[in-house]
């Protein structure tokens, strides 16, 4: 069938999109640089490139789905957090968002320490060359062999999430002839204006001591009195994919006044506090991200302010970007499949992915963007949704978007900002195997997490 042979979905100029309106860009060939990596454009011939090398040939060397990296969008946002922070303070790379050994090596160069919240990534971290000591050790339940090697490799801090894991620390610290530093994670009660599943300050979760009640003040007590560990400060963190700075500063006003609870009951000041991570990125055009340098001084604007108010000496700040460096640096690149027009709804667009490679829009109702990448087209908008080939109903990549009308089957397309969770969250699903991640930056593009094999689905299946 010819691109213009199948009949055209719904191609109104404002369709109805879960409960609102949304109109069509005007040029669907525009990519909005807020949600792509910065090497990425469209050429003369209209196709899209990443570091200077066509989709098209990326697909035919990497085949589809695909994560493409722009690794040198990833090194200027790491340059960019420690440039904003500065020497007096401490940027850790949040693990969790994506984690590998060429990642480890970009952060070791370009000068950021690395946040872990599992045995796993501390291997990946450590077998790359990250020096131990700038290692954060995360986890609501860290395993007492996770802890013990941990410690035996003299991680940075580990963040004690419990009032049974500050007596488990200190007595393996004790144990193996150490005295580990550490910081108490707690709960500030903010309500972070995100999706429930990620907001991580409210008091009823699973993560962290609440400053209610005294819990949090009790924690510091216990801490204070164990041999085994070195309480250097308190961790919060309010939640993930935040915009607005109103809930950091409430947390940071509390974490001080903890400070200054400490102060005044022990006669410590402790030296550092950890404001976490968070800080949303653009998924869409409508969503408005911070710049570094502006998160960077609002935090040490309200912490400074905060401390001097109740007397204190500044503490040294920590904060843990992941999403905000390595998500707005990834696109995720699709074959079309089949095409379905339902007559005044939308057009159902399948691509050869799906919820095995981002679970996000069906865990969170996380919104994308999407883009025709293969080539330049002039025809009217319609408005599709993308959809993966799994054997679920929710298997949604892109809830609601507009691609061309005259869309086709073999066509690339491509939704950018998956560069934070999409992998780490990636799945076997229905046994899909996993996208490789392929490094792309000046005119060269090399894979550093290969793509998965039946092989591998066997190897593992000893029965």
């Amino acid at each position: 069938m010819s691109r213009s042979a199948h009949p055209a979905g719904p191609r109104h100029a404002d369709v109805l999109t879960e409960g609102h309106y949304a109109a069509p860009p005007a040029d669907l060939n525009v990519l909005d640089e807020k949600v792509w990596a910065r090497t990425v454009s469209r050429n003369d011939d209209g196709a899209v490139t990443v570091g200077g090398i066509e989709v098209t040939r990326l697909a035919e060397e990497f085949g589809t789905p695909a994560y493409f990296l722009d690794e040198s969008d990833f090194r200027a946002r790491c340059r960019a957090w420690a440039d904003a922070f500065g020497p007096g303070a401490d940027v850790f790379y949040a693990g969790k968002a994506f984690l590998s050994r060429a990642v480890v090596r970009w952060l070791k160069e370009e000068g950021l320490n690395l946040d872990v919240c599992s045995g796993g990534e501390l291997t990946t971290a450590l077998d790359a060359g990250m020096p131990a000591e700038r290692i954060a050790f995360h986890g609501n339940n860290k395993t007492v062999a996770e802890i013990e090697w941990a410690v035996q490799v003299g991680v940075g801090r580990i963040v004690l999430d419990s009032f049974q894991e500050i007596v488990r620390v200190s007595h393996i610290a004790q144990r193996l002839g150490k005295r580990q530093r550490v910081q108490i994670r707690v709960t500030v009660g903010v309500e972070a204006h995100t999706h429930e599943f990620i907001a991580t300050a409210h008091e009823d979760q699973k993560f962290g001591i609440a400053l209610a009640g005294g819990q949090a003040a009790e924690a510091v007590r216990r801490a204070l009195r164990l041999d085994g560990i070195e309480l250097i400060g308190i961790h919060s963190h309010i939640g993930s994919q935040i915009f607005d700075m109103a809930g950091f500063e409430v947390s940071a006003r509390r974490v001080v006044q903890l400070l200054a609870e400490v102060r005044d009951e022990h006669g410590v000041e402790l030296p550092e506090i950890d404001l976490g991570g968070g800080l949303g990125i653009a998924y869409t055009s409508d969503d408005d991200p911070r710049d570094p340098h502006e998160i960077a001084k609002a935090l040490g604007d309200i912490v400074t302010r905060e401390c001097e108010a109740a007397g204190l000496a500044t503490p040294r700040i920590s904060v843990e970007p992941g999403r905000a460096i390595v998500g707005p640096t990834a696109f995720t690149l699709y074959e079309v499949g089949t095409i379905k027009h339902l007559e005044g709804l939308r057009t159902y667009v399948s691509v050869d992915g799906g919820m095995s490679d981002n679970i996000r829009t069906a865990l969170y109702d996380a919104e994308y963007s999407v883009a025709l990448v293969s080539r330049r087209s002039d025809a009217e908008p319609m408005l599709v949704r993308v959809v993966g080939k799994h054997c679920e109903s929710g298997d949604i990549v892109v809830k609601d978007a507009f691609l061309p009308s005259d869309l086709a089957p073999g066509d690339l397309i491509a939704v950018p900002a998956t560069g934070a969770y999409c992998r780490s969250m990636a799945s076997n699903y229905n046994h899909a195997l996993r996208p490789p991640v392929v490094a792309v930056r000046d005119g060269e593009a090399r894979v550093i997490v290969r793509r998965e094999t039946e092989e591998d689905l066997l190897r593992l299946d000893v029965g």
